[in-house]
């Protein structure tokens, strides 16, 4: 079994939605968890959204900081940032020499009505689940690096 951590910010989102989608999608390949540069709150949205849409239930869930990961001497064949580069710096887990980044808008950016963030959640939600699907099938197949979409990199 592989080994991927998911990093984010505050761990509150988009790394809890990845970790929570390679669980139920790729058990059998991967172990996997999630942290934040720094441990947030779980943003209840994201909780809703994955418990009505997808039956999965991630409000019990510890938000992590990767430093102490690191700290305790955590390794990882993958490393994957999920971060939007257009307004932050991905995050780094000190100790690698690559990572793979996948851009993704961060949750705690969405304005609008109850209703109108929740719908962006889910478009946030839907197209990270085409994402981890498609590094389940990638990876599994040992093509990850020579098909990798435009939208990825590894830095």
């Amino acid at each position: 079994m592989k080994k991927v951590l998911f990093i984010c910010v505050h761990n509150s989102a988009r790394s809890q939605m990845a970790e929570a989608f390679l669980k139920k999608y790729g058990a059998e390949y991967y172990t996997v968890e999630s942290a934040g540069i720094e441990a947030g709150e779980l943003n209840p949205y994201v909780v809703q959204v994955l418990k009505e849409d997808e039956e999965i239930d991630i409000s019990n869930n510890e938000t992590k900081s990767a430093m102490d990961f690191y700290k305790h001497g955590k390794l990882f064949q993958y490393v994957v940032t999920l971060c939007d580069e257009s307004s932050e710096r991905c995050p780094i887990f000190p100790g690698i020499r690559e990572r793979l980044i996948m851009n993704f808008k961060d949750p705690a950016t969405f304005t609008g009505t109850e209703d109108e963030i929740l719908n962006q959640v889910r478009e946030l939600k839907n197209h990270m689940k085409k994402d981890i699907h498609l590094f389940i099938d990638l990876e599994v197949n040992g093509k990850l690096r020579e098909n990798m979409p435009s939208n990825w990199k590894i830095s």
